[in-house]
C-alpha cells in the first residue's frame, strides 16, 4: 500500500510537471516579441523547471512591455 502513494505521487508530480512545461511552451511560442534563440532559451527553461522559469518569464515579459 505504501508503494502504491508513493507511485501516486510521483505519478502526479510528473504530470503536473509537464502540464506546467506545456503551459509555458505555448505562452512562449505564441510571443511574437521574442526572438528565435530567446524563444528557444525560454523553451529549453520550461524543460528544466517549468514554475520556477514561468515567474521569470512573467517578470521579463512585464519588464519588456514597460520599456516601449
Amino acid at each position: 500500500m505504501k508503494e502504491l502513494v508513493i507511485y501516486s505521487v510521483l505519478l502526479l508530480t510528473v504530470l503536473g510537471h509537464a502540464f506546467a512545461a506545456v503551459r509555458m511552451y505555448r505562452e512562449v511560442n505564441g510571443d511574437q516579441t521574442l526572438s528565435f534563440h530567446e524563444k528557444n532559451n525560454w523553451k529549453l527553461r520550461a524543460l528544466i523547471s517549468p514554475l520556477i522559469y514561468w515567474f521569470y518569464y512573467r517578470k521579463d515579459k512585464s519588464r519588456r512591455n514597460s520599456q516601449r
